[in-house]
């Protein structure tokens, strides 16, 4: 087993994703030829995804919310530090009414670009309607929500079916906490819709001054923002999905700021680049291997039984990440509630106890498809479970593809190539509630972000009664079980949570993340200043 995992050559791996996914340095143009040189401070960042919305509503990456904080303004947003924790934004106050009302005041003066007014109650009304009357796919971020009653322009109530608890961790300060204006939308769309790359109106301190798809995005000052001064004039962001391209790309100072990866951090701490800062922040994503419970091949619970022993994560761990990442327990990473001792199945796995699973679905030579994004790591996890695999006697053929083909893969809304996945590797970002983490697991996202396709009522209920609970011993016991009903379903294999190495150029910039090293650019602020 160890020959075999040794002959995977990383360095091809990476090469294969940089060809694939570096935007436009990995294409061999330099920054400064596709971008005008601007005057005042420029803040030039590196983004693990292209963007393909800008609607809240409607995301489909953790990496375009980063850019959405920058243009629109929510009721409260997330502090930047090593804490978890929440500030107010476009609200002036809020309040928990009963456990199923919430009051909210917004500040006054707060502008739409566009000669589209001043933010009200309606527009707030309007935002997280729109988000359950259009079945958004991002509708469970708002849990047992149901509408907004208006009181005056800037107060309302948003009401809730049953209590919510993570409201103040996922619906406010996230994605669909953004507000848009309904005058704007609507007449952009006419049915309140998803807006996409086409933003109608702005309303935080920065504006989407131009985008082109795999090369860069430009914002620039809002000049009808009226809150606190953000630090720079503009802001570039470059979309370089595999993360040693961006290594590459802030080492010739095309960007400032850049994630890089687990088994480059030992090279950075030992000779780090000039006057640059390394931060390493314990990370909320989930890794893990998921198979569709749908498809002819794996529709026996023997054979994803067989996988799931099959599959040994300190290899892996050591393999893609020289090391630097943890053993996943379960969905919910470690320090959030309901984060598991230990798994089921053991780490290490077991071939013998594979090849009994396989033998008792009757199933020999059986040839599977792995895919997974071309971003680098997530190609070398799905070679090494290649190698795993073929000791059990699976055949595994290894599809890697761009991040925005791959993020729609599972969804049955794009087409019937859900039909075919099989096997994946999926690399989820999250927020500090397990239920978020959870809630892609539930009946009513299969075929959205259920690509397991696992349905379960047990599972649904207790999704349902956790979210309700604010005894955190008590809602962490529901979520461990509800993690055993995942795993005793074959249907995953939990590998790490990871970690964020981030580094940034301290002569330019004075870098800002919430505490999982998630950046917050409006927060970020010149050197100089």
């Amino acid at each position: 087993m160890e020959g075999l995992i040794k002959n995977i050559n990383r360095r091809n791996l990476l090469k294969g994703g940089a060809a694939l996914g570096g935007g436009i340095i990995a294409s061999g143009m330099p920054l400064s030829q596709v971008i005008w040189a601007a005057e005042g401070q420029v803040l030039k960042v590196a983004l693990q995804f292209d963007l393909v919305t800008l609607d809240p509503g409607f995301y489909t990456s953790s990496y375009e919310v980063n850019v959405m904080n920058c243009l629109y303004s929510k009721l409260t947003r997330f502090k930047p530090g090593s804490e978890w924790g929440w500030d107010l934004e476009a609200a002036e106050k809020i309040e928990q009414v009963d456990p199923t009302h919430i009051r909210f005041h917004l500040k006054k003066g707060i502008k739409f670009t566009g000669d589209h007014g001043e933010m009200t109650a309606k527009d707030v009304k309007f935002s997280l309607e729109r988000i359950i009357n259009h079945k958004s796919g991002n509708m469970s971020e708002l849990g047992s929500f149901d509408h907004v009653e208006v009181e005056d322009d800037h107060t309302g109530v948003i009401v809730f079916k049953t209590p919510y608890v993570p409201v103040w961790t996922i619906t406010f300060p996230y994605a669909c906490g953004h507000i848009v204006s309904e005058q704007a939308v609507m007449k952009a769309t006419k049915d309140g819709g998803n807006f996409g790359m086409n933003p109608p109106a702005f309303s935080g301190p920065y504006v989407l001054a131009e985008w082109k798809q795999n090369q860069y995005t430009l914002l620039t000052r809002n000049p009808d923002w009226s809150g606190p001064k953000p630090g720079f004039d503009e802001i570039r962001i470059v979309p370089i999905t595999d993360i040693k391209t961006a290594e590459r790309a802030y080492h010739a100072g095309d960007v400032d700021f850049a994630t890089i990866s687990l088994d480059s951090l030992a090279t950075f701490k030992s000779n780090p680049p000039p006057d640059t800062e390394l931060e390493v922040h314990p990370s909320l994503r989930t890794i893990w291997l998921g198979m569709n419970m749908d498809h002819p091949n794996l529709k026996d619970i023997n054979v994803r039984k067989a996988i799931q022993w099959a599959i040994n994560v300190p290899q892996i761990v050591d393999t893609a990440y020289a090391g630097e990442a943890n053993v996943a327990t379960g969905l919910i990473a470690p320090g959030i509630l309901g984060h598991r001792e230990k798994a089921l199945v053991p780490p290490e796995g077991d071939v013998t106890k594979a090849k009994e699973f396989l033998d008792k679905a009757g199933v020999s030579d059986l040839q599977l498809t792995l895919d997974c994004d071309n971003s680098g790591i997530p190609g070398i996890i799905a070679e090494t479970i290649q190698a795993q695999l073929s000791q059990i006697g699976i055949t595994v053929q290894v599809n890697v593809q761009d991040p925005g083909s791959f993020g729609t893969i599972g969804q049955e809304s794009e087409g019937d190539r859900w039909k075919e996945l099989q096997l994946f590797i999926r690399n989820d970002s999250s927020l500090p509630d397990p239920s978020y983490y959870m809630g892609t697991s539930t009946t009513d996202q299969v075929g959205i972000w259920n690509w397991q396709r696992f349905s379960s009522d047990r599972y649904d209920e207790l999704n349902a009664k956790a979210a309700t609970i604010e005894d955190p011993n008590e809602r962490a016991k529901l979520y461990y079980e509800m993690q055993d009903l995942l795993e005793e379903a074959g249907a995953y294999r939990f590998l790490t949570n990871g970690a964020t190495p981030v580094v940034y150029r301290t002569t330019k910039i004075k870098a800002a993340t919430r505490p999982d090293g998630v950046p917050l650019y409006v927060d970020f602020r010149p050197t100089s200043a």
